[in-house]
């Protein structure tokens, strides 16, 4: 019994030193702690402006951290640039424009190459000086905001894009607004609100831009494009607004966006190949458009285009291919499949014989246009045109046009036009409303092979 009780003596004792070593090594640990956050308190800051961190622990650099107002009156470009270029040697980096401010930016241009997965994140409102008098007269008066060489990036948000218009639009070299009606001569350039140059693998959505003095988006020389769920809006009195444009450029998707304008919803043009166009309401506008191609005798190619589950509404124009004389190339394998026209002029047209003003000459050589489908277009049509117009060049026929569930129907009254036909060839598929009798049957016996370029 003796050696029990001091064998459990000698156990209390090595427990109770081993619960002071543990207490000394916590209170160690504290003081250490502590010494540890004294120290990360009192390091000097950083020169530079610290990017903040989102939820998804991505660094956000925040304009108003370098420096913008936001008042929509002092010049914020400085700011963009500097944010820009922190930004753009981050991977995944988030460059924000926030919400309830105004930035006022000059013509810029946001350079890369960029580490991958850059997201440009608009919240507040971005917009540029008003109108050519308080542009600078150094800076390009063809641009405002430009992407260039820039690879993964994701420009999304809901704020606004105002690129402040009006004051170029009555310019009076700008059609018919010069005295008495008149366009006046002279220098007329006015800036595209947002250009992407030579840039890849690009997703524009979620924005909502209005009033580009000239188009709303162009997008040259650039490859694997995704825009989404856009809201594009300018006056339908407003000249040469495009919605989307693109050129040179390949892969391209446009979905869910809803665009009324002065000019094309989406125009395409030369250089252009693989574009899906889907679920886009158009109207007030020019519709959507493949052109204008071959001016002042150049080369232009084009194919694999589909448009498709669209409506275009109260426009001049609905689904329209246009050259000009002397041009060549070719435009083909093209399809314009289940779109609704409400009070269009021109639903369907093809225009050959494009001209902006009254000085253009005849000649031989032409784009050559074939394999085109219309399918399933129905609704209503402005009766100051026919339905249907297919101008095709005299010297290069078109090919191919295939036309099935075709219903077009006068907008007012009873009386329901003949279509337009003129060096047109191809197949109608269905009985169309109205009849396309004047459809040549068949392949012309031959073409003129100098004039045609299949590209």
């Amino acid at each position: 019994m003796e050696f029990l009780g001091f064998f459990v003596l000698i156990f209390h004792v090595s427990l109770s030193l081993f619960v002071l070593s543990a207490q000394c090594r916590l209170y160690d640990y504290s003081i250490y702690m502590h010494h540890r956050e004294l120290s990360q308190i009192s390091t000097p800051p950083s020169p530079a402006p610290e990017p903040a961190t989102s939820s998804e622990s991505a660094a956000v650099f925040n304009v108003l951290s370098y420096g913008a107002v936001g008042d929509g009156f002092i010049d914020d470009t400085q700011a963009f640039k500097m944010a820009w270029d922190a930004a753009c040697q981050i991977e995944s980096a988030i460059f924000l424009v926030p919400k309830h401010y105004s930035f006022m930016i000059q013509s810029t241009i946001f350079a890369g190459p960029c580490k991958n997965g850059l997201i440009f994140q608009i919240e507040g409102s971005v917009m540029p000086p008003e109108g050519p008098d308080s542009w600078p007269k150094t800076f390009s008066k063809r641009q405002w905001l430009v992407f260039y060489r820039i690879n993964r990036m994701l420009m999304q948000g809901g704020g606004l894009i105002d690129g402040r218009g009006e004051n170029w639009w009555n310019l009076p070299c700008k059609p018919h607004k010069g005295i008495n009606g008149t366009t006046l001569p002279g220098p007329c350039d006015s800036p595209v609100a947002i250009r992407f140059f030579m840039s890849s693998n690009l997703t524009v959505q979620g924005l909502k831009i209005k009033n580009s003095p000239q188009f709303h988006f162009r997008f040259d020389s650039c490859h694997a494009v995704h825009i989404d769920s856009l809201f594009i809006k300018s006056p339908s009195g407003s000249p040469n607004t495009d919605g989307i444009h693109i050129e040179n450029t390949n892969d391209v998707k446009i979905y869910n966006s809803i665009i009324s304008n002065g000019d094309d919803c989406v125009s395409i043009g030369a250089g252009t190949y693989n574009v899906d166009i889907k679920n886009i309401t158009c109207g007030p506008s020019h519709g959507i458009s493949i052109g204008s191609l071959g001016i002042r005798n150049s080369r232009a190619c084009v194919s694999n285009i589909t448009v498709t589950d669209s409506v275009i509404k109260h426009s001049d124009n609905g689904v329209r291919i246009k050259t000009w004389q002397g041009g060549f190339g070719a435009v083909s394998k093209v399809t314009f499949r289940n779109i609704h026209m409400d009070t269009v002029r021109n639903p369907i047209i093809i225009d050959q014989y494009y001209c902006n003003t009254k000085s253009c000459t005849n000649q031989t050589s032409a784009v050559y246009i074939s394999d085109i489908i219309y399918a399933n277009i129905k609704g209503t049509y402005d009766v100051r045109s026919p339905p249907i117009h297919l101008g095709c060049s005299d010297a290069v026929p078109c090919t191919n046009l295939t036309l099935s569930e075709v219903e077009l129907l006068p907008a007012l009254g009873q009386k329901i036009l003949d279509p337009f036909c003129w060096n047109a060839y191809g197949d109608l598929k269905t009985v169309t409303i109205p009849p396309v009798f004047c459809l040549l049957e068949g392949f012309p016996e031959s073409l003129p092979s100098n004039d045609v370029d299949q590209c």
